[in-house]
């Protein structure tokens, strides 16, 4: 192993430790997780969220450990980069109450397997473009942007709808920059 490989995993390790950090705060300090909630509301972190999917596929086809484990955490704390919005429609509101009594209420098996799909789906993610298979990557993207769309009108109702243009915009854009850049590399 050379010096690059393994400062690539001290740094990954360093993202992936930060990032547990910040979930186990997020979770166990309420008024920490009312702070990023109030900020959640701004929608621009809900339009750039799905664009971190674009270093994430760059990072998983350069082989990078620490590009994916650092995208990770920027993508969870993007939830709080803008500050909180002077004026809220009353979809979003309500898609985030539910949002927060989803992730702060009783955990159960199926809760669990849902909840799972998030890190399997991006594992399934890195793996597609770090083996160089821009369909099988491309297929991901899609599923995760529809999952994402299903999961918040099957929990949030009407108010789940809130977030369909941010994730068809981010999807476009990703899928559109990510096939370029695939070729541009191949």
């Amino acid at each position: 192993m050379n010096n690059k490989t393994e400062l690539d995993k001290i740094i990954a390790l360093i993202f992936g430790f930060l990032t547990l950090i910040f979930i186990i705060i997020a979770f166990t300090n309420n008024s920490f997780f009312e702070w990023v909630f109030e900020r959640h509301q701004n929608q621009l972190s809900w339009y750039i969220r799905p664009l971190f999917l674009i270093p994430f596929c760059f990072y998983a086809y350069k082989r990078s450990w620490a590009g994916i484990f650092g995208t990770i955490f920027f993508l969870l704390t993007s939830m709080f980069w803008f500050p909180k919005p002077e004026v809220v429609s009353e979809e979003v509101k309500q898609f985030l109450i539910m949002e927060k009594e989803y992730l702060t209420g009783n955990w159960n098996l199926t809760k669990g397997l849902i909840s799972l799909l998030v890190p399997a789906s991006l594992a399934i993610l890195s793996a597609a473009f770090w083996k160089r298979n821009l369909w099988l990557g491309l297929s991901v993207l899609v599923f995760i942007a529809v999952a994402k769309m299903s999961w918040s009108v099957v929990f949030g109702g009407e108010s789940g709808k809130s977030i369909f243009i941010p994730a068809v915009i981010g999807l476009i854009i990703c899928v559109g920059l990510i096939y370029l850049g695939f070729k541009k590399f191949e």
